[in-house]
């Protein structure tokens, strides 16, 4: 039949795709900031975030923490705890209670706000025109810039499919009993957080990376010291695998791959995929309308701004790591541009977090990176072993460590594993965004007792002043 399409007669100022971390941050702040706004999304409010992914999992993390501890952790403590059980179903229904509370947050502050929520499915026809299929048809609306923020999905194997007994972060969320056997594939964030939640539970997870460094990302002490607690914890790691095969049988997979020069046969429940996500750019706009690199990648400059200028695209769907909080600043800071405002983002100082336990945190650059790029730097290092409130609280696994410039003494990196290792990191980067220095950094009074001290410790480390470890003679 003839498509016919209703002309909303409205011309917004600014038209959003997606409603994640990226795009219902960006239509509060253009909204706030008195413009017309509408977000069309086609799946959930708040996006894989808040739906399959960083909320959900954190949530499924605690609980299942709160098992592990309870069984492995409490008697040290004098806590015994006979017949502890695991309702798995309770456990589900608990986050599906958080992600509720949290979507219709988001669904109420669009309302608030007065942004326009649409259901469907976008596509750019145009430089000011979208076209929206949903249920009752389809819409063409017009806007003066359009943000694109459709996110990411996880990333297949060619040789292993999503199925039955395969699945991606999402389905890893949401299994009805616990697995006896689970193989992860991909020791990234995903997978470490994924295989230390069911293996707490009493799966039997065995990491399969095929890399062979363990998170390279980490300077080599800091890196070494999680493998060996993950593996400590009971997560089988097995860096630097090859040739991985998987084929069904009755009562799951069977796996075989090459490790170490030698084959290596598992027979496991589920598999998960962890080895990364692709952004969703698929169908998104006609033609070659913007530039997309062979990644699948919108370019855009350094403010997000694509080659149509009136078009911008923010979050994991373009460079950059794809992580809630830097999708959520790119939108703040776009829509900002947009309302000729001076908004710049530092991309050199984005923290990461792996949800692990102890947790793993970083910011800044690495000792590697450093020597790579022949800074004169100077580092400093403190473990939780001397902390007394992390050894009062039993958590006295992990250390700070981190680098300074030689010469204008300004913190350039940071990496923490162990407790509260995000917040830590979070102190550090406040010093780091502000310029200060190790010195001025150093005379800050940090409460006793806390695990933060561990930073202004390592601080002290740096320039042989500190007080609970063997400072080391000689500078770095």
């Amino acid at each position: 039949g003839p498509l016919f399409f209703l002309i909303e007669l409205i011309m917004y100022d600014i038209l959003i795709i997606g409603s994640g971390p990226a795009g219902y941050v960006a239509a509060i702040r253009a909204a706030q900031l008195g413009m017309t706004v509408a977000c069309v999304e086609k799946g959930f409010v708040g996006g894989t975030c808040l739906n399959i992914g960083c909320i959900p999992s954190k949530t499924l993390l605690d609980t299942s923490l709160k098992h592990y501890k309870l069984v492995n952790e409490y008697s040290e403590h004098g806590i015994e705890a006979k017949d502890v059980r695991i309702d798995l179903h309770k456990m589900m229904f608990r986050k599906e209670e958080v992600i509720k509370q949290l979507t219709t947050g988001v669904e109420a502050l669009f309302k608030s706000n007065k942004v326009n929520l649409i259901n469907g499915s976008a596509r750019i026809i145009g430089n000011s025109y979208v076209e929206v299929q949903s249920d009752d048809g389809n819409t063409k609306l017009e806007a003066k810039n359009i943000i694109i923020a459709t996110g990411s999905s996880p990333s297949e194997l060619e040789e292993i499919k999503i199925g039955n007994h395969v699945v991606d972060n999402e389905g890893a969320l949401k299994f009805q009993t616990i697995p006896k056997s689970i193989a992860v594939i991909g020791a990234g964030v995903i997978g470490l957080e994924l295989g230390s939640l069911w293996s707490r539970l009493g799966s039997h997870v065995t990491v399969i990376e095929a890399q062979k460094e363990f998170l390279p990302m980490l300077d080599q002490r800091i890196s070494r010291q999680a493998s060996r607690e993950f593996i400590n914890q009971g997560l089988d790691i097995k860096l630097g695998c090859e040739t991985l095969k998987v084929k069904e049988n009755s009562n799951g997979l069977d796996i075989s791959f090459n490790y170490k020069n030698e084959e290596i046969a598992l027979e496991v429940e589920k598999i998960i995929l962890a080895v990364g996500r692709k952004p969703n750019t698929k169908d998104l706009f006609s033609g070659d309308l913007l530039t997309i690199d062979e990644k699948g990648f919108i370019e855009v400059d350094e403010y997000c701004q694509t080659s149509v200028k009136n078009i911008w695209a923010i979050g994991d769907v373009v460079r950059g790591p794809m992580l809630a909080h830097k999708a959520s600043e790119e939108g703040v800071m776009v829509v900002e541009r947009i309302a000729k405002k001076e908004a710049v983002l530092n991309y050199k100082h984005i923290p990461n977090v792996i949800y692990t336990h102890p947790e793993v945190a970083w910011v800044g650059l690495n000792a590697s990176q450093l020597e790579e790029q022949e800074v004169d730097f100077k580092s400093g290092y403190f473990p939780f072993l001397a902390n007394g409130r992390a050894l009062a609280s039993g958590e006295s696994i992990g250390s700070v460590y981190i680098t300074a410039d030689n010469e204008t003494d300004k913190i350039l990196g940071l990496q923490v594993f162990g407790p509260s290792a995000a917040e830590i990191v979070q102190q550090g980067l406040i010093a780091m965004d502000n310029g200060v220095t190790s010195e001025d950094f150093s005379k800050t009074i940090f409460s006793h007792p806390t695990v933060s001290e561990a930073l202004h410790e390592a601080i002290l480390s740096m320039n042989n002043k500190a007080i609970h470890i063997q400072n080391k003679k000689k500078i770095n």
